[in-house]
């Protein structure tokens, strides 16, 4: 149950064959053939599985950082656009509703009567 931190313990120094002395902490670890990395993703958001890869391959904190900030500013600038774009479709429909209504109401007998040969002459044809 004891919570402290391990006390620090001074390098082990090893003396090489050679003569020369060097730390024991920081000798290469004995070659025990290929190292297989099992790398489990479970089901997680979108941006965190980005974030995981990219540790996991070695990419750094600049990528993480960057999937983190422009992760949700894409959604966000997407959502901006669609939106725009649905109030803009909006504003040509009730323009084009209004230039509708203000035709026909101002539409003269000789309208009709061209509209009646023109739907006369497509049935012809057809």
């Amino acid at each position: 149950m004891n919570h402290l931190p391990e006390p620090h313990r001074p390098p082990t120094v090893v003396q090489l064959p050679d003569g020369t002395h060097v730390y024991a902490d920081h000798l290469p670890a004995t070659y025990a053939g290929p190292q297989v990395v099992h790398q489990h993703i479970h089901q997680a958001a979108p941006d965190k599985t980005v974030q995981r890869i990219a540790l996991g391959s070695g990419v750094g904190a600049g990528a993480v950082a960057a999937g983190v900030y422009f992760g949700p500013l894409l959604v966000g600038v997407l959502t901006a656009i669609a939106a725009n774009i649905a109030m803009l479709a909006f504003l040509a429909l009730i323009l084009a509703w209004g230039v509708h209504t203000v035709v026909k109401s101002i539409g003269s007998p000789d309208a009709d009567a061209a509209v009646k040969h023109l739907r006369k002459a497509r049935r012809r044809r057809g």
